[in-house]
């Protein structure tokens, strides 16, 4: 028995998780240093087939992002909770891990008279439009987007997959692939509209973040988020009034989901950018008008994004007169690592490991 998501009844099973968990990325702490990204491919995109992998990544915006043009690719569910399978990413899209001359720089003797390059002729790749943003100078702009899978409420990948190899646990919320059932279809990547999902040619399955669930069972925070050096990762459960995800989702509402209008609901966040203010051909700032368009954050983050910025900028005002700000106090983490997981507290270092 399957209806589409509006009845959230998939394949006979109501996927309602007993919690959830979601983060929130405050977009106007990150450096774009990738620290998050290697830590997750050390810890869980290292093997066989992986290579190309990227479970998270940090895109420039405005930008082509991982795949290139992922905007433009469709998925998700359209206003009636239909399902909209969209394009299937291409490997050059997504990037192919590429190949460098690491024996002819480190062992042929030539490392006075070469530099390491990549063996091939790549056009693209996760990161290939970095920093370069939009707009002419003195007023080009861009900010720092990361991405993970958003274990959404209603994730299109569960209902494309004729295996029903992907579910949400009940525990937490967490989207999961189970591949002893994945056949490697990849219904569930044009189904998916972030395309945050991979295919493994090696294994012939699909893979994607985790939400690093084992992490989780010990009470770890995420390799991302608590890597993270910026700290700009909140991670928590969805109905906890005292922690973080509810203050900022649900209470002040400065954290918005991307692309909400495809539907999926997701449960990453974003605080959205603040911007700068342009230059004037005088070299004086402008101070009324922010170089960011705020047409561009809207197409993003919805129109919402207007009274979030709106709220920070309250916020702001208020502490620089010397008021008290619950919002702010929470945006700057005074106590890491409590303020920012405060359920997954746990020092991976500490724990005991079996051989």
């Amino acid at each position: 028995m399957t209806k589409n998501l509006t009845g959230r009844l998939i394949n006979g099973h109501l996927h309602t998780p007993d919690r959830q968990l979601a983060m929130v990325f405050d977009l106007n702490k990150c450096l774009g240093c990738h620290t998050c990204a290697m830590s997750c491919k050390t810890q869980w995109t290292n093997e066989e087939g992986m290579d190309h992998m990227w479970w998270n990544v940090v895109n420039t915006m405005p930008g082509a992002g991982t795949p290139r043009d992922w905007e433009k690719m469709g998925g998700g569910f359209d206003e009636q909770g239909k399902l909209k399978p969209g394009q299937l990413p291409s490997d050059e899209s997504f990037g192919k891990a590429w190949q460098f001359n690491h024996k002819e720089v480190f062992q042929g003797g030539k490392g006075s008279q070469v530099h390491l390059q990549p063996q091939e002729n790549p056009q693209w790749g996760p990161n290939w439009d970095e920093d370069q943003g939009a707009g002419e100078y003195p007023n080009s702009y861009y900010f720092y987007l990361p991405r993970i899978c958003n274990h959404c409420k209603h994730p299109a990948c569960v209902e494309a997959c004729p295996r029903q190899a992907i579910s949400k646990r009940k525990s937490d919320g967490v989207v999961l692939i189970n591949e002893k059932r994945c056949r490697g279809y990849r219904f569930c990547v044009q189904a998916c509209p972030y395309k945050r999902i991979y295919f493994n040619p090696q294994r012939d399955v699909s893979q994607k973040c985790i939400f690093c669930f084992p992490r989780i069972a010990k009470n770890v925070a995420p390799a991302c988020a608590r890597q993270c050096p910026g700290r700009l990762r909140f991670v928590g459960y969805r109905d906890d009034p005292d922690g973080p995800i509810y203050k900022l989702v649900d209470k002040y509402k400065v954290a918005l989901p991307l692309h909400a209008e495809y539907g999926t609901e997701p449960n990453i966040f974003y605080v959205p950018p603040l911007s700068p203010p342009k230059v004037g051909s005088d070299g004086k700032l402008l101070r009324k008008e922010a170089r960011i368009p705020i047409e561009y954050l809207r197409e993003l983050f919805s129109d919402k994004v207007d009274s979030a910025l709106e709220t920070l900028k309250h916020e702001i005002a208020k502490r620089k007169s010397g008021e008290k700000s619950e919002l702010l106090d929470t945006l700057i983490v005074y106590s890491w690592p409590k303020d920012i997981f405060p359920d997954l507290v746990q020092d991976p270092a500490t724990l005991q490991h079996k051989d």
